[in-house]
């Protein structure tokens, strides 16, 4: 996935409506009505809504007769959490790092406080 790909996806979600929309679609798929009910919106807005979502490669609609139902496209959570996953291995290798050298200097210091104690009895 491109990172302008990625940029699109982080920003369909940064929405809270459409967050919710890829939640309810997580449990099945479902029509643009249905998916309007709950908010106090039209369901022109909430197609807009589900536009940017389609844009982004998070959901796409397919036609069954009359109905176009909503589909979460889930691979695309898969690539979003290897892209997090691997940022959040370096940070994590960047944090033992970090605590293997405040252990050292804790050591140093209660070494030259030992020392100190020692030198001055």
């Amino acid at each position: 996935m491109a990172d302008d790909d990625l940029s699109r996806v982080f920003a369909a979600l940064a929405d809270p409506t459409r967050r919710d929309i890829v939640t309810r679609l997580a449990v099945g798929d479902a029509g643009v009505g249905e998916l309007a009910e709950p908010y106090d919106m039209s369901v022109q807005a909430v197609s807009k809504h589900l536009k940017v979502l389609e844009d982004a490669g998070l959901v796409s609609r397919t036609r069954d007769a009359q109905r176009r139902p909503c589909h979460l496209e889930a691979e695309v959570f898969d690539l979003m959490t290897k892209w997090i996953e691997r940022y959040r291995l370096q940070a994590e290798e960047r944090f033992q790092r970090l605590d293997a050298v405040l252990a050292r200097l804790q050591d140093n210091d209660e070494t030259e406080r030992d020392r100190d104690e020692g030198a001055a009895s």
